[in-house]
């Protein structure tokens, strides 16, 4: 990976977007959507946009140079114009420890995922770019705005990545799959009326939007495959669990629960975790326990990666 190149994509990325934010009047995001729009076709009316465009192409970014492109991009919109809390992108540090369960989950070497809140795309990308395996993925986001943001980005970096628009917790018609994950939001799910279709519904007040998605994502899931959900990290110990934990019981067997340090989300409040649900077998296993105390020192990594092992392997997994 290239980072002068990457500075160099980032700068000429940064000028095309302000440049069509202030010919538009629009904001930063569309700016981006309309700037990636015209790296598609090549040219641009405006002269400078266009000389960018030619300078970015002449660069022969690499996907994961382009993915951290777009990701300084965001930060950077985001000191200006923020996103919601539940719009915000995966840290790539907890991306990697997603890839690295899928790898050591899932043995084929096709996998099928879905994901539910796709976002900008950059978990998928991020996975991605660092999985071993053929990913055949799809995501599913509400939001019309991140699903033009994640479209028009994935058409730039020529990825294999397809998105589709639609509220996770309404009934979709999608295909089983391998693999399901989710950095699943935060908070209460405003209907009501759809809420008490699910069994984890509240019948006292609004029902939480992860709870609902975790039960529909099943749904989507093959027989005896997992679900990658990160999640609050009171999840079972919070208002309305116990509606849950009846439900897990039923349909779902907890097969890892990793936690993660509560510096990476700033409040205790905000902190989540990694759940692995695998959907119900006839063969559970003792659920793989560990705290991760900081994702940026190898020892730590190495530790948890030589436990994870060592559990997989007595576990027969």
């Amino acid at each position: 990976m290239n980072f002068e190149k990457i500075e160099q994509a980032y700068d000429l990325l940064l000028e095309n977007v302000q440049t069509i934010q202030n010919l538009l009047g629009t904001n930063i995001y569309d700016a981006l959507i309309e700037q990636n729009a015209a790296y598609l076709t090549g040219s641009h009316a405006n002269e400078r946009v266009s000389r960018n465009i030619n300078a970015l192409k002449q660069l022969q970014l690499t996907t994961e140079e382009w993915r951290r492109t777009y990701q300084f991009l965001f930060i950077k919109a985001n000191q200006t114009e923020p996103m919601q809390y539940n719009h915000q992108f995966t840290p790539d540090s907890i991306g990697f420890i997603l890839t690295f369960l899928l790898e050591q989950f899932i043995a084929e070497k096709q996998v099928t995922v879905l994901e539910i809140g796709s976002g900008t795309g950059n978990l998928a990308q991020t996975i991605l770019n660092h999985s071993q395996k053929e990913i055949d993925y799809l995501g599913i986001e509400v939001d019309d705005l991140l699903i033009d943001l994640s479209a028009s980005i994935a058409d730039v970096i020529g990825s294999s990545l397809h998105f589709a628009q639609g509220d996770a917790v309404r009934p979709q018609i999608l295909k089983e799959s391998q693999a399901i994950i989710s950095d699943l939001p935060i908070g209460y799910y405003p209907d009501d009326r759809i809420a008490q279709r699910y069994q984890v519904a509240s019948s006292e007040e609004h029902t939480y939007a992860h709870h609902l998605l975790m039960e529909q994502s099943l749904k989507y899931l093959q027989q005896g495959g997992y679900a990658f959900l990160l999640a609050p990290s009171d999840l079972l110990t919070s208002p309305q669990s116990d509606l849950l934990k009846r439900w897990l019981q039923e349909h779902a067997s907890v097969v890892a629960v990793i936690a993660l340090p509560v510096t990476i989300f700033g409040t205790q409040s905000m902190a989540k975790t990694i759940f692995v649900l695998q959907k119900q077998t006839s063969q559970p296993v003792e659920t793989f326990v560990y705290p991760l105390t900081n994702l940026q020192s190898a020892e730590v990594l190495q530790a948890f990666t030589e436990n994870f092992k060592k559990w997989k392997q007595d576990n027969a997994i």
